[in-house]
């Protein structure tokens, strides 16, 4: 077995690979960036090494500080995790040639199957089934519109290098090609170093199913069954589930038997996924599941294999890389019971999603599931990246229990003063077309209205509010004659405070209350909210409305569509703003001209920041 490991890379993974090396007695050493220097992945290592500052080209990504770490603190192996160099080839090739165990694919395998065109070419020649599509050399806009064309719409394009839901756009139309086609460019540039696209039939009732194989250096390969990743936004996935819903014996015996055989093609060594699009509108059937992509690392949501397996992926890779044979045969794995894994992120759905980053002062997660977080109450969530906080995972015995369980537990978390899409996550857990099963991946789009909070608290929120104002001032003893009307019956309600906002209440009890640094937050369902006693003058949140376009986060001006003196329409883009490696496009609120316009292309800007003002016409 391996004596010592580095860890590279950072957070929840990083954390994860730790409990169980420390659980083989296994030394580990964790690799951070300054930002990252006080997070539990440092402080839980046996050892930690900084190797840069908080972006991640000069620290997780490059990979000569990471080998200069592992040379000064004498590590055996090295362990990427998922993300930053975990699928590079060059930097596979170069641990092992510095003497040093790689606990991952090997470097052929990651070339084989990281270049999407290649790798279902590959599949084409194992018998697997692809996807109709474009992989061809000739990337000239025109070719590439042509062929979608010919495939007829929508298509998918998708950036040849591309992974975790970055570099990928659907197109409906022709007119919108070129447009789409310029954005998944440029997002693919910046993820990957590489703009290439290949263009995909795109499946109107698509189910994301994958399949998680093992391989080791002994010439063995077996499946640990399959994982559904239907639900998702904006292609990153949202909640994922094992085994997927409505999937039958010989459908489940077929698509696994191709997954091994897509991993023999490429002699496959460690953990991997293999990705399938099964059309969904007719049920799951194996004449209509084709290969979409091999992921040649440890998954995200590994952990609902791991749960109805009864296995530790982690272990597994570690003992592979140590040259050992896989720990199980075939027909000694079997499927017990059902897992679902929700992604817990920093980020706000009532402003779309868009990232939220702070010290996450009060910080409360469930305590009856597992939970694999990467911070701690005290710590902060920063711009530099990813912004997932934890993984709730839940396993029970059927399918309507589990998702029961996570609709609960995504509803008992507390966070403050960062946004969280708990409330988002416990909605569509407790959906009722995702209890029934009938989800693809067009779930979330079709339900938006039902599955985001509005932000306004509800009647049962300003009432548990208005119960804790009235609780604090019961030693006042002008409380008796709260309520008090001479000739009327008693006025029971209470003036409270919440979001700028000042509502009469009458007092019920609801939620739990937290003092949070000099605030009370009232949480409930997955939502946090302030509250106070109102003060004189206060009234409804001021509108927006005048034209004011605002950065609605820290990030990098990426493209700047207009010029002062511009006469635009409504939902005309304006500017296009880059954080964590997405896009999000500023539109024009109304019909009028470009007054004002301080953006510009390159320019890094914090949340807040007046980019532009557009007049509207009748002013």
């Amino acid at each position: 077995m391996i004596e010592s490991l580095l860890i590279a890379n950072r957070g929840e993974i990083a954390r994860r690979i730790l409990r169980t090396a420390r659980r083989l007695g296994i030394r580990t050493i964790a690799v951070h960036s300054d930002v990252d220097a006080n997070l539990p992945f440092v402080t839980e290592a046996d050892q930690a090494v900084c190797i840069g500052p908080a972006p991640a080209r000069e620290s997780y990504l490059d990979g000569a500080k990471i080998l200069a770490a592992a040379r000064q603190t004498g590590a055996a192996a090295i362990h990427p995790g998922y993300g930053f160099l975990s699928e590079n080839a060059v930097f596979a090739e170069a641990v092992t040639a510095a003497g040093l165990i790689w606990v991952g694919a090997p470097a052929s395998a990651i070339r084989a199957m990281g270049l999407k065109d290649a790798a279902k070419s590959r599949m084409i020649a194992a018998g697997v089934p692809v996807t109709p599509g474009y992989l061809g050399e000739d990337q000239s806009p025109d070719r590439l519109r042509a062929e979608a064309d010919a495939i007829g719409y929508p298509v998918l394009i998708k950036a040849v290098a591309g992974g975790g839901g970055k570099g990928m756009r659907r197109v409906d139309a022709p007119a919108a090609f070129l447009e789409a086609l310029d954005s998944c460019r440029r997002e693919a540039a910046a993820a990957f170093g590489d703009d290439r696209v290949l263009i995909e039939k795109y499946i109107l009732s698509p189910r994301h199913i994958e399949v998680q194989v093992f391989g080791d250096t002994h010439g063995n390969a077996v499946h640990l069954f399959e994982r559904d990743c239907s639900l998702q936004r904006r292609h990153q996935k949202v909640i994922e589930e094992a085994p997927a819903p409505g999937m039958d014996a010989a459908t489940r015996a077929a698509v696994c038997d191709a997954a091994v055989r897509a991993a023999r093609a490429v002699d496959y060594v460690g953990a991997g996924t293999i990705e399938f699009i099964a059309d969904g509108s007719q049920g799951l059937s194996a004449d209509r599941i084709w290969f979409m992509e091999m992921n040649t690392r440890l998954q995200v949501e590994h952990p609902v294999t791991e749960a109805i397996t009864g296995t530790d992926l982690v272990e597994w890779q570690l003992r592979v890389a140590s040259g050992e044979p896989l720990p199980l045969r075939q027909d000694q794995l079997s499927i017990n019971g059902w897992a679902m894994e929700a992604r817990l992120y920093a980020e706000n759905p009532t402003t779309g999603f868009l990232p939220s980053t702070g010290t996450l002062t009060h910080l409360k997660l469930p305590d009856d599931i597992r939970v694999d977080a990467g911070v701690r109450q005290g710590d902060a969530v920063t711009p530099h990246y990813d912004p997932m906080i934890a993984k709730l995972i839940v396993h029970r015995p059927t399918r309507t229990a589990a998702a029961a369980a996570l609709a609960k537990a995504a509803a008992s978390v507390q966070v403050w003063p960062v946004r969280t899409n708990a409330a988002f996550l416990a909605r569509c857990a407790g959906h009722a077309d995702f209890v029934a099963a009938r989800i693809d991946t067009g779930f979330i789009e079709r339900h938006l209205d039902a599955l985001v909070p509005t932000g306004t608290p509800p009647e049962t929120v300003i009432g548990g509010a208005a119960a804790a104002l009235v609780a604090t001032d019961r030693g006042d003893p002008w409380q008796a004659l709260a309520g008090f009307r001479l000739n009327a019956a008693a006025d029971r309600n209470v003036a409270v405070a919440i979001g700028g906002t000042t509502h009469l209440a009458e007092a019920n009890p609801a939620g739990e209350i937290a003092q949070v640094a000099h605030e009370r937050v009232l949480f409930a369902d997955g939502e946090a909210f302030p509250f106070a006693a109102p003060v004189a003058g206060q009234g409804g949140a001021a509108s927006a409305g005048d034209g004011a376009i605002l950065s609605p986060m820290p990030g990098r001006i990426v493209a700047v569509a207009v010029s002062a003196g511009d006469r635009v329409t409504a939902g005309q883009r304006l500017v296009v703003l880059e954080a964590m490696k997405m896009e999000q496009a500023l539109l024009s609120p109304f019909d009028g001209t470009v007054a004002d316009l301080s953006a510009r292309e390159g320019a890094q800007v914090a949340e807040g920041i007046l980019l532009a003002r557009i007049v509207k016409d009748d002013a």
